[in-house]
């Protein structure tokens, strides 16, 4: 009989201990889910201001936004974040996160940045799983080589000139490793192709941007181009 009361109390307690634990998880959560947001937005919005700096726009790149969708030149079948920058109401750039799906390791995650007039702001590579010391090198903290791309359009340096130079284009390639900066240029390429073709739509104006809830998506008819 004791040690079916025991039991019991046991039982009762775990029960309890279980309410409080979760209670207490559930609270933590409640408030601290707004402070996490907000470090996480802040973040965005640093990575995107190294691309387009902060005193060229005017609007929130974080909340513009527009869902696309084009696996042929954005790499997947899912659909793409673009963020929109303006100025004064007018489009400066938009910053897709383009997917290099050849990369050696894997998919190699980018952040392009394409000026309106169709030239390169910045690239960054936000996720790889590259070779530690040889494909690595496409990270800015690993090298300059990223930077190699800023200025850059679809006529400068034009179509044979976007490859590595073992392709007979324009970009280095790293020592033992060509894979990874190749997938990477084509890639960019292939933005810049997409944002060439779609400029106008990715720059629908906030009005109709606000109308569908902040985004809307499009998915694009992938023709060649060039």
């Amino acid at each position: 009989m004791a040690l079916m009361k025991n039991m019991s109390v046991s039982a009762v307690l775990l029960g309890l201990f279980a309410i409080v634990g979760t209670g207490l998880v559930a609270y933590t959560y409640s408030a601290t889910k707004d402070r996490i947001a907000a470090n996480e937005r802040a973040i965005l919005l640093r990575t995107l201001h190294t691309l387009i700096p902060a005193n060229e726009v005017d609007n929130d790149m974080a909340q513009d936004t527009v869902q696309v969708t084009s696996p042929q030149y954005l790499g997947t079948p899912k659909p793409v974040t673009v963020y929109r920058a303006r100025k004064d109401g007018k489009p400066v750039a938009a910053v897709f996160t383009t997917i290099a799906p050849n990369g050696y390791g894997g998919p190699i995650k980018l952040l392009v940045a394409v000026r309106y007039d169709g030239t390169i702001a910045g690239v960054r590579v936000v996720k790889d799983q590259e070779t530690p010391g040889l494909g690595d090198a496409i990270e800015s903290d690993k090298s300059d080589w990223v930077y190699s791309f800023t200025g850059k359009s679809l006529h400068d340096p034009g179509k044979k000139g976007w490859a590595v130079k073992r392709d007979g284009g324009q970009f280095d390639q790293f020592t033992g490793a060509t894979i990874s900066p190749r997938a990477v240029v084509k890639a960019v390429h292939n933005t810049l192709l997409y944002f060439k073709q779609h400029r106008d739509e990715l720059f629908a104006t906030r009005a109709e941007s606000d109308a569908t809830g902040g985004q809307h998506a499009h998915s694009s008819e992938d023709a060649s181009h060039e």
